[in-house]
């Protein structure tokens, strides 16, 4: 008898349990369709009579999911330089230095130039066999450097020099001169006898070194040796100054 009444069982329609609405079977996560919101069910729907379940929020722990420190990186280039800032304040006076040693003596000055320019207004005959031409007039001295009374011009700044010898020659005399560095002769100016007086010139350049002299001999020869001379006129003359210091050569 047992199981006929089990078939029975099974053969009738289902019923609500506990009186409580029939709906569809809907997952818990996905709500096929929202609940109403209260007071907008309409009459004979069975929404309203829908409990609603609380919304439940996870919550996710960060510290579990934080990584293990990474290396330290390549370090990046320099920015650009900013802008110079405002000049700072100025600082407190330092103490005095010692005093330093002293230093190494120093050169004799020099001039950079040389140069004289003399004559002779009085003629002048041979006496002796080195005879030194002296002069009377002073054209141009720089520094002092020729001595009219010697007749000597003492050179003072090593370089070369131009040097200019002119004469006016005596009639029926000869004229034989020598331009003198110390005691050799540098250039000859010589004149033949001759019934006329001319006016004679040599000139030379000439490498000079500190205290060289330069001087004018007149020299005796067999017949009489001499230069012509008037005091209201200059005939005889003797120039010379420096072209290039050695410094420059």
């Amino acid at each position: 008898m047992a199981v006929p009444a089990l078939l029975l069982l099974l053969a009738l329609p289902a019923q609500p349990i506990l009186g409580l609405p029939q709906q569809p079977c809907v997952p818990c996560c996905h709500l096929a369709w929202p609940p109403a919101a209260p007071g907008s069910s309409t009459p004979g729907s069975d929404r309203g009579k829908w409990v609603l379940l609380p919304h439940v929020r996870p919550t996710i722990d960060l510290s579990v999911l934080k990584g293990e420190k990474g290396e330290t990186g390549v370090r990046g280039c320099s920015g650009r330089s900013g802008k110079e800032g405002p000049p700072g304040s100025r600082g407190l006076r330092g103490h005095k230095g010692q005093k330093g040693q002293t230093g190494p003596p120093g050169t004799l000055c020099q001039h950079s130039s040389l140069a004289f320019s003399v004559g002779r207004r009085r003629g002048l005959h041979s006496t002796e066999a080195f005879q030194a031409v002296p002069f009377d007039t002073e054209l141009v001295n720089l520094h002092d450097a020729f001595d009219l009374v010697s007749g000597h011009f003492l050179c003072t700044v090593p370089g070369v020099y131009f040097l200019s010898l002119t004469v006016h020659t005596w009639n029926h005399k000869e004229t034989y001169l020598h331009i003198m560095c110390n005691w050799q002769a540098a250039a000859v100016l010589y004149v033949q006898p001759g019934k006329c007086s001319v006016m004679q010139t040599q000139s030379l350049l000439l490498p000079l070194t500190s205290g060289d002299t330069i001087w004018v001999h007149m020299f005796q020869h067999d017949q009489a040796n001499a230069i012509h001379g008037e005091r209201g006129d200059l005939y005889i003359t003797f120039s010379g100054h420096l072209v290039k210091p050695a410094t420059e050569l």
